[in-house]
Parts: structure tokens; C-alpha cells; sequence
């Protein structure tokens, strides 16, 4: 069971973001995952949608389910969360993302800009929030997005990581927020960001090979 956290503090949005942080080899959520979803459980009453976010991640294989089929992060936490008595029109998920920057612009693409929606609290870990918080401030600022959204963050416990994987996970995104940061000032519209996602990302361009974390914090993906 995890810790139960502040509730005092208010949110009125439109929907919670829950970005994806792999899966176990079981095709279970790893524990920093499930803090996530639980506490997108003790704050649901004070948002419409629930949306968990990614298909699975560069870094490893998915692991299948008893049909041989891939299971997507998203999914499964979506599932977690139907167990919790989250009503099934309240869930909202996407599976084509592949890493944190895909978070966001398929969450913009295939949730926020269909149902109109003008405020996101984002959920994730707090070794992920500086990163996750610059990746959607980028993407949800971009100039030609047709209506301003307000995002909101908050971060839970680094729960069910060992302190040596841990350390190695939070400097490999200090790397990934100063790329973002560089790119956040050269990408300013979303046709240029399609672009680049499609041209020079590895994990989405048809001619890139993604570049797999193959140390110690390939456990936390």
C-alpha cells in the first residue's frame, strides 16, 4: 500500500495524466507506476477523464500476455484503475508512444484537441517530473495549437527502485532535459515538431535505430 498524500490540495481539471513508466517482465506495473495510478485514485473525484499514457518503451521488449500478445503500458494501468472503480467512460489511453515526449504529443493529439480539453494535471514520479513538466510545457505551448491548455504537476515517491538505479535513472534524464530544453528553442510549431518527431527522433524515425539504455536504469523503463 502506498503512503496517502496530501488531498488537501485542490485540483478542478478537466482530466489527470498519468505518463507511462514501463511494465515488469510479468506485464504487471512496477511500483513507481502504481504510486502514479493510486494517487490519480484519491484525486479522481476532481476531474472528468483519467488518461494513462504510452504503448511501451525503446529500451526493452513488452512483455506478452498469455496469448503471445504485447502488452502496452497504458493499458494495463487503465485496467489498474477499472479495478479501483474508476467508471469506464472516465478512461482515456493512448498506445502509440514510445517515450515521454511521444506522452505528450499524443496526448495532445488524440485526447486534447478532439474533446476540447483546457486543463491537465500531470502525475508522475519524481525522479521524471523535471522532465516530464519541460516536455509538456514544450509541446502544449507550441504556436499553432488552436486553444491554451493549463497543465498542473505533481510528483510522487520514487517508490520500489533500488538507490544505485535510481541515481543512474535521474542522471540520465538531467541529459534528457538539457536535449529538451536545446530543442524547446529551435521547435516552435506543431508542423515543425511533426517533423522533426518523424525525421530525427530515434524512436520514430523510420530510419533512426533507437539508442537503448542497456546500464542499470534500463530497470526503471
Amino acid at each position: 500500500m502506498f503512503r496517502i498524500m496530501d488531498t488537501q490540495k485542490m485540483i478542478d481539471v478537466d482530466a489527470i495524466v498519468v505518463p507511462g513508466g514501463g511494465l515488469t517482465e510479468k506485464g504487471d506495473l512496477p511500483d513507481w507506476v502504481r504510486a502514479r495510478v493510486y494517487r490519480a485514485v484519491e484525486l479522481q473525484q476532481q476531474a472528468r477523464y483519467i488518461i494513462t499514457l504510452s504503448g511501451n518503451t525503446v529500451h526493452k521488449p513488452p512483455p506478452l500476455d498469455a496469448e503471445g500478445f504485447p502488452q502496452y503500458e497504458s493499458v494495463v494501468a487503465a485496467k489498474r484503475l477499472l479495478e479501483y472503480g474508476i467508471a469506464p467512460e472516465r478512461l482515456l489511453y493512448e498506445t502509440v508512444s514510445l517515450d515521454t515526449i511521444g506522452n505528450a504529443y499524443f496526448t495532445l493529439l488524440l485526447h486534447v484537441l478532439p474533446l476540447r480539453l483546457r486543463s491537465l494535471h500531470v502525475i508522475t514520479s519524481a525522479f521524471h517530473l523535471p522532465r516530464t513538466e519541460a516536455i509538456f510545457h514544450w509541446v502544449f505551448n507550441l504556436e499553432d495549437i488552436p486553444h491554451n491548455v493549463q497543465l498542473t504537476y505533481e510528483a510522487v515517491e520514487d517508490v520500489g527502485i533500488e538507490e544505485n538505479v535510481l541515481a543512474a535513472r535521474k542522471e540520465r534524464e538531467a541529459k534528457g532535459l538539457e536535449r529538451v530544453l536545446r530543442l524547446e528553442r529551435s521547435i516552435r510549431t506543431l508542423r515543425d515538431f511533426h517533423i522533426w518527431l518523424y525525421t530525427e527522433h530515434d524512436a520514430y524515425a523510420i530510419h533512426k535505430q533507437p539508442q537503448r539504455e542497456k546500464g542499470i536504469a534500463q530497470a526503471t523503463y
